[in-house]
């Protein structure tokens, strides 16, 4: 038997679940809702910037650690 090589493909809903923009309402994994509020890339890959509704302050999450719960349009 022949190993097939077949091309990797990702789901549409997990690739349009990181398609952040500034203004999305998103939910942290541990349930905590805020605001995006800058997209950035590093060495690492992308990360979010997130201004929470409970707390002061701005932090940083992987794309994995957030769901979008409101789009912006």
């Amino acid at each position: 038997m022949f190993a097939r090589n077949l091309p990797f493909k990702t789901s549409p809903s997990r690739k349009q679940r990181h398609q952040f923009k500034v203004g999305d309402r998103v939910e942290t994994s541990n349930h905590c809702r805020g605001t995006v509020v800058k997209i950035d890339r590093d060495e690492i890959g992308v990360f979010i910037v997130a201004r929470l509704d409970i707390m002061s302050g701005e932090f940083i999450y992987d794309c994995e650690d957030l769901e979008i719960i409101q789009k912006t349009c």
